[in-house]
């Protein structure tokens, strides 16, 4: 891939060249707030670190935000509010020592395998674990308790325990007299918003036993850790919600000590190194802040710049609103995808073409942000480049290549330097490697600091080249003194102004827009297993595509039979402003009037498939962050009239249309989910189909049924699989399996006409991506005796490696004894 420059490939030199005139003319013309950057938390540190030099110290725009926003902006204001700075008390290792886990708004079990893991294995008795999600998961197979809790009231939850922390003497009042400050009041809020456990339990609708339960065993052991994720922080409420579960650590002096922390767990692999290096609009470098005394004139002057930016500038969702009004002329957007991943998509998009300059850096080349691009710059891969990341516990790793750059990629340091040169600031772009950014960064950490910011890691700022290679994982801060930074505040020391801890009062405030007769079902959004974000990297691995190969609404078997919808059959999601279509999943976990939509599918996948159209632009009035854990919407059958499925061989054009696909990269050819609302005349169509006439054709039009294959020279090319019931419909591992064959056999063909895999051949529904082991074949294993999950791990490999399928084998072993 090369730099492509409205719409025609160019060189390097010249895509520079135009990105600098482009920024230059627009300061010129409009000022430096003209221009905006959109970044991301999969850019390593180094990337970072430059891009916002580059802005905010060079160009003076304050407006640089990143997708962090949408993930962790709640709880970093949180932090914030409550010690004084952007600071994780905790590490991994207080996760295992807990003896009391509260996961809140976490399905870890999918969202952080490895560290659910090490949740998992150190189990042992005594131990509890609390899943608090209004959603049975994966996760919840940990819990002895569950609290499948209301949408929206987890403000309600926490207040509660502050108030039965208080009214059973099991706070800790040396601590909060010698550490904190803001109790009494925090207190008499918590009084007004949860009086007594059954309001928490109608409000929450939850059992009072289980409220109660919950609130004795947090009274009772001290070590407890809550660790919380995207359900707590994905709120217009986000950040009352991390600063209520403080609150509760605050008071009972559960704060950096081991196995017992609030403890946020990271959305994306380099949000905090983003963080630590101004990533946020309303952050500067090294976890500085505009609101500091003189933060602006030290980075300033370290820098070496006249002045940084007059800050602070727009978050994210209010930067794409500039955008639509005009006010943003040149917008650079880099590693990641908003048209798929901010809400009301129809806006982004909107906003997008009206811009006059949308540059993008990305290792993709095709992505629903990159159709709208009018400067396309290749950028390095996670894999394809050196530097360093930070992961939840302020450990600093190395990031080392492990392939080559592909064409003319380049890291993205590496191009915003370039730009920067030409923007004629040679002296302060001059790096030649990442170590170089690196020393500088660890640098300005200690610049005019005298212990002044608990984030310092200028003990690694004299690193050579050699160092930097080796570096091992080491926790911040990292000073000249050694020191144990495993935890912070173990002395009680915090980083506002008087060294106080600060608890918030927090009114318990639900969500803005609640159901109604128009749109009466709550929606809620997230990740599954195998994918990650808008699917432009992962969906291009059959492997992670195969375990849920489409957008799909889960929803409670009551909910179905009351909507007169099927499992198994498509169903329409509508709000005020988009639609989503998917295929009905029955979840009895799955509260009642509540449906859950996965976050990942692009236009380049399906055709009606994006969350975001079902989510509304409310941001926590603090942090900024969208409420992307609630929205409205009306469910309504979907009426097919027919079913499909289409294998083609990989790189044939498309001549096709249906009402409804989904598409799937499979390793011999492309595979596409199919159905439509019109009577078809497959006959004549099925060229169009399968690239040319088929060899093999069989019509039922009485039952719906059709099938047709197309030869050369006896190999499969394309196969269309057609049928009134969805589940008629052979495993897509089978059809795939005739591809590889270099003359389909007799048998083959005989089993594509009947549309039934040969015997033996049908792995069915993937269960274990890792080694590829389906539901069928595992079926099969128990019903051979090995009716253990380390039975299985021997027999098929599967459960052996990341342990994220272990959830449903369980379920699987379960149905079966069930049976028995």
């Amino acid at each position: 891939m090369r730099p492509v420059v409205h719409g025609r490939e160019s060189a390097w030199p010249q895509a520079v060249a135009e990105v600098a005139r482009r920024i230059r003319e627009s300061v010129a013309l409009h000022g430096p707030r003209s221009v905006a950057f959109y970044l991301s938390g999969q850019l390593l540190t180094e990337d970072y670190y430059v891009a916002n030099k580059l802005a905010k110290g060079f160009i003076r725009t304050p407006n640089v935000d990143t997708n962090s926003r949408l993930c962790m902006s709640s709880a970093v204001a949180a932090h914030k509010r409550a010690f004084g700075g952007d600071l994780v008390p905790g590490c991994y290792e207080d996760l295992e020592l807990a003896n009391l886990l509260v996961l809140a708004g976490s399905n870890a079990a999918w969202a952080h395998p490895v560290l659910y893991q090490r949740m998992q294995a150190s189990a042992r008795p005594g131990r509890r674990v609390v899943v608090i999600d209004p959603r049975k998961t994966a996760t919840s197979d940990l819990a002895d308790l569950h609290l499948a809790i209301r949408p929206g009231t987890d403000t309600v939850l926490f207040n509660g325990l502050l108030v039965w922390l208080a009214d059973q003497q099991a706070v800790d009042n040396g601590y909060l007299e010698d550490h904190c400050e803001g109790f009494d009041a925090s207190l008499s809020a918590a009084r007004i918003a949860a009086p007594s456990s059954e309001a928490v339990s109608r409000i929450c609708e939850l059992p009072v036993e289980d409220v109660i339960a919950f609130y004795r065993w947090f009274a009772e052991e001290q070590r407890t850790v809550t660790a919380f994720s995207q359900g707590i922080n994905q709120s217009s409420a986000g950040t009352d919600k991390g600063n209520a579960i403080i609150n509760c650590h605050l008071a009972t002096g559960r704060v950096g000590k081991p196995g017992a922390s609030p403890f946020s767990l990271t959305g994306q692999p380099n949000a905090m190194g983003g963080r630590e290096v101004g990533g946020l609009a309303n952050t500067l470098a090294a976890h500085m802040d505009y609101d500091r005394p003189d933060a602006r004139a030290r980075v300033a002057r370290f820098w070496e710049t006249e002045a940084v930016a007059d800050g602070p500038g727009m978050k994210a969702v209010d930067l794409f609103d500039a955008v639509e009004r005009g006010d943003i002329k040149v917008l650079w957007i880099m590693a990641t995808n908003p048209a798929v991943s901010l809400p009301e998509t129809h806006r982004i998009r909107r906003a997008l073409d009206l811009c006059p300059t949308v540059i993008v850096s990305d290792c993709v080349r095709d992505t629903d942000t990159a159709r709208h691009a009018d400067i396309l710059l290749p950028a390095a891969g996670w894999g394809e480049k050196d530097g360093t990341v930070t992961n939840s516990e302020r450990c600093i790793s190395r990031q080392r290549r492990f392939l080559p750059l592909p064409g003319e990629a380049r890291p993205d340091w590496w191009i915003v330097s370039a730009v920067a040169r030409a923007l004629g600031h040679q002296a302060g772009f001059d790096y030649e490697k990442p170590a170089d950014i690196f020393r500088e960064h660890a640098r300005l950490s200690g610049f005019e600091n005298a212990g002044q910011r608990f984030f310092d890691i200028s003990g690694l700022a004299e690193l050579s080249n050699e160092q930097y290679e080796l570096l091992e994982p080491v926790q911040w801060p990292v000073t000249v003194a050694a020191s144990d930074s495993r935890r912070l505040f173990t002395d009680g020391r915090f980083a506002t102004a008087n060294g106080r801890a600060r608890l918030i009062p927090i009114a318990s405030r639900l969500p803005a827009r609640n159901p109604n007769e128009a749109f009466p079902l709550i929606v809620n959004t997230g990740r599954i297993r195998d994918q990650w974000h808008t699917m432009t990297r992962t969906a291009r691995s059959s492997r992670l595509l195969a375990h849920r190969p489409e957008p799909f609404i889960e929803v409670h078997p009551e909910d179905i039979r009351a909507l007169s919808l099927s499992p198994g059959a498509l169903a329409t999601l509508k709000s005020a402003h988009g639609h989503f279509v998917g295929r009905v999943r029955s979840a009895p976990e799955q509260r009642r009037g509540e449906v859950f939509v996965p976050i990942h599918w692009n236009d380049q996948f399906t055709g009606q498939g994006l969350a975001t159209a079902l989510t509304d632009s409310l941001v926590d009035p603090i942090s900024g962050q969208p409420e992307a854990k609630y929205g409205r919407a009306t469910l309504t059958h979907w009426p097919a009239r027919w079913y499909g499925r289409l294998l083609v061989r990989r790189d044939r054009p498309k001549r096709w249309k249906a009402d409804y696909w989904a598409q799937q990269v499979l390793p011999d050819c492309d595979s596409w989910i199919v159905a439509g609302q019109c009577k078809m005349d497959w006959k004549s169509a099925v060229p169009d189909w399968l690239g040319g006439q088929p060899q093999l054709v069989m019509e039922d039009v009485r039952e719906g049924r059709f099938r047709a294959a197309r030869l050369r020279n006896g190999q499969l090319e394309a196969v269309l699989m057609v049928d009134r019931d969805a589940a008629a419909l052979p495993s897509v591992d089978w059809l795939v399996s005739c591809f590889s064959q270099p003359e389909l056999d007799e048998a083959s063909r005989r089993g594509l006409l009947a549309a039934k895999a040969v015997d033996g051949d049908d792995a069915g529904n993937l269960v274990c991506s890792c080694f590829q082991v389906g539901d069928r074949q595992i079926q099969q294993a128990i019903g051979r005796g090995a009716n253990s999950l380390d039975a299985l791990g021997r027999e098929l490999k599967c459960g052996t490696n990341c342990g994220s399928c272990l959830p449903e084998i369980r379920s699987l072993l379960v149905a079966a004894t069930e049976v028995v």
